[in-house]
This record gives structure tokens, C-alpha cells and sequence, in this order.
């Protein structure tokens, strides 16, 4: 698990040292830098998958790129897709040299990589890498040098804010959706996933919904849409001659149920709720899942639900990751804690603030085992309180 990241000179932060749970709330107005977090985790699985991210030692890597091209950062691809190189530098570098550091904590070790500026470019050159190494800057024991951290590894989701609409198809890729796990950024490849993992159990434990009909993931899905809409059931066909699936939604049991409906005729919330759903009951112990604004088109019981579904994602072994805009959100993973689904360490929630000048302000709040926060910074979910003043002055 990721228990912390470092940003050197990267788009909004100069320099931040951000501690990570296996859940956590990233807050914050509009453009105060929350999204920059994701992004850096993305970017680096990224540059993974594409081979473009090396590790070695880094007394080696300036060898290396006088004979061959060792890769580096690379903005644009599947996961994000961020520019060229002065889009991503910050405006006011640290350091003698324009270059970007990004670092990750795992346990006892962490891995560091620093990319040069190339303004024009869309892969940053890698200048240095540090293998794993510890906070007094020794290198891991024989035998951990070299290995890639765990957060690279198979079981991994990245769901953007702009995900899934109702449509009358969507995409059939084996490939992506069977042959990787993988949802797609917008979760367009959740229907197809579904229709083949339909038949799949979710383990008895967190995240199992009580009130399913079965453990079968098909059945736990609909179930937890049923905190949305009550009585929701779903279906994910093949469209046959096509590379293309269809989805349904029915409503009430066997003997009440009406006729299928096609998601254009459901409400809005459901299909977009659905990649949510579906990332959550598949995470994996030992997974990452990132998660934009997961209450989008829902109501607060909703939101506040899925704050709870991503907790018991959590409980289950998961790390998650959540940009958050809903104070219910946020009232959801602090209920998770007062029922002892997550304990308080495990819950971490950063308030991202920015000053007058052009950096960015990290607050992190505490959560007690009663779900109570320890301090309630100017701007943090005080809207309500703020609006309540000026109806009741």
C-alpha cells in the first residue's frame, strides 16, 4: 500500500509530503491542486505500463541514456493525459535545475524518480531513480532492490469524474475489459466486464451486501444500486454479430417485475454510478483504486452510501483513493469509522487550500474513533453553516 507521495515541482505543488490510507478523501475548491495527487499516481502506472518508467540505481541512469533512451515520464497516454513538459513543471521550480521528483511510500521503503524539463515534449526524460530506500537514505536489502513496488500491480482502477452515460450500446473489448480487469477511465468497459464476471462471488466479508439476493456479483451490483433506486436489478447482454454489449435495468422481484428498460430511460444516476459500483466490489487486497467524484448525479442517501461501499473496499484490503466535492462523502467514511468498519488511521482526509500566493496548503484533519473530526478549517465543507448565518442574520 502507498502510505505516502511526495510531489517535487509538479503542476500545482512545488514541494508536498502527502500522506496516504488505505482510504482517502482528497478536498478542496476548484483547482487547489486535489487532483494533482491522482494524477501523479496515474502518470507513474502510466509510464509503467508503457515501459517508459526504469528502475535502477540512479548512478546508472545517466550512463544509460547516452546509449539508449530509458524512457521517462509520458503525459499522454491511456490513464492521463497532462500536455507536454511546461504544463507539468511548476511555475516557481525548486532546485538549480527545472526538474520534476515524484516519490512513493510503501512501508519501510520508497521509490523516487526525477524526470528533466522538456517544455515542448510529452515524454520527460528520467534523470535519476532511486531504488527502494529507506528515511535515513539506505538502499533496500539484497533481494527488495530492483523489485517494482506492489501499487504496479494487476489489480488497479482509475475512474475519472467524466465516466459512463446512458447509451444504447457499449464496447465489447476482451482484451481490455476480460483480459486486463480493466473499466476504462470513463468506466466504458464496466458493462462487458460485468457481463463476464456476472457469475463471479463476492467474498463473505465487508463488502458483501446483506440484502442481495445471492453472493454472485451480478446480484451484489444490483444490490447496492438498490441504495440508489430500491428493487433496481441489472442485465449485461452481448449484441450478437456486433463488438458491442447491452445493458437493462428492471425494476421489482420476479413477480412484479415490469419490462427492461434501456438505460436511456432510467435515471441518470444509475449507469453513472454503475463503473463506481463495479470498482469497488473487485478491489482486490493489495489493489489501488482512484476515484473522481464518485457522488456525481446522486442523491446524498447515495452519496453517503457509496462512501460506505468505498470503505468496505477498504476494510477488504483495497487502498482507495477518492477526490471528493460532498460534505456526505466525507460524513459517509466518518460513519464507516464510528461503526468500526474502518478504524481511524485508516481513514485520512486532506483539505487542499490555496495561498495567496501560488502554492497550495495541505491540511489534514483527524478522524477520533466516534467519527469526529479534530479541527474544521475555514472553507471545509462550510457552506451550509455559512448560508444557515446570512438566512438566520
Amino acid at each position: 500500500m502507498i502510505d505516502r507521495l511526495t510531489l517535487t515541482n509538479f503542476k500545482a505543488f512545488q514541494h508536498a509530503d502527502i500522506p496516504l490510507g488505505p482510504l482517502t478523501l482528497l478536498t478542496g475548491l476548484n483547482s487547489s491542486g486535489k487532483s494533482t495527487v491522482i494524477q501523479a499516481l496515474a502518470l507513474l502506472r502510466q509510464s509503467h505500463t508503457s515501459g517508459d518508467l526504469v528502475m535502477a540505481e540512479a548512478h546508472h541512469v545517466r550512463a544509460v541514456r547516452e546509449a539508449t533512451d530509458p524512457g521517462g515520464f509520458l503525459l499522454k497516454g491511456e490513464l492521463v493525459g497532462l500536455g507536454t513538459g511546461q504544463d507539468v513543471l511548476h511555475e516557481d521550480f525548486t532546485g538549480d535545475q527545472p526538474e520534476i521528483t515524484l516519490t512513493v511510500g510503501e512501508g519501510p521503503y520508497h521509490y523516487s524518480w526525477t524526470v528533466g524539463y522538456e517544455p515542448e515534449q510529452n515524454l520527460l526524460p528520467v534523470v535519476s531513480v532511486r531504488t527502494p530506500f529507506t528515511d535515513e537514505g539506505l538502499l533496500a536489502p539484497t533481494g527488495w532492490a530492483g523489485k517494482w513496488p506492489s501499487y504496479f500491480g494487476p489489480f488497479f482502477q482509475y475512474l475519472h469524474a467524466d465516466r459512463i452515460t446512458p447509451a444504447e450500446r457499449y464496447p465489447r473489448d476482451h482484451q481490455v475489459a476480460i483480459g486486463r480487469g480493466f473499466l476504462g477511465v470513463r468506466g466504458e468497459h464496466t458493462v462487458n466486464f460485468l457481463r463476464h464476471h456476472a457469475r463471479d462471488e463476492v467474498p463473505d466479508g465487508p463488502l458483501r451486501h446483506p440484502r442481495a439476493e445471492s453472493a454472485l456479483l451480478l446480484d451484489q451490483v444490483a444490490a447496492w444500486l438498490g441504495e440508489l433506486c430500491p428493487g433496481v436489478n441489472i442485465e449485461a447482454v452481448p449484441i450478437e454479430g456486433t463488438d458491442t454489449v447491452r445493458l437493462s435495468y428492471g425494476f421489482g422481484d420476479a413477480l412484479t417485475a415490469t419490462r427492461r428498460r434501456r438505460p436511456t430511460n432510467v435515471g441518470f444516476g444509475l449507469t453513472y454510478a454503475l463503473p463506481i459500483v463495479v470498482a469497488c466490489l473487485t478491489a482486490q487486497p493489495g489493489g489501488l483504486v482512484l476515484l473522481e467524484n464518485p457522488e456525481a448525479h446522486l442523491h446524498p442517501q447515495g452519496q453517503t452510501r457509496m462512501a460506505h461501499l468505498a470503505a468496505a473496499a477498504a476494510a477488504h484490503g483495497a487502498q482507495l483513493i477518492v477526490e471528493t466535492h460532498s460534505d456526505h462523502v466525507l460524513n459517509g467514511m466518518r460513519l464507516a469509522v464510528k461503526q468500526g468498519l474502518l478504524k481511524p488511521e485508516q481513514a485520512v482526509v486532506h483539505f487542499f487550500r490555496s495561498t495567496n500566493g501560488s502554492g497550495v496548503e495541505v491540511i489534514t484533519p483527524r478522524i477520533d474513533e466516534d467519527g469526529l473530526l479534530d479541527q474544521w478549517p475555514k472553507g471545509f465543507f462550510d457552506e451550509l453553516e455559512n448560508t444557515l448565518d446570512q438566512l438566520l442574520d
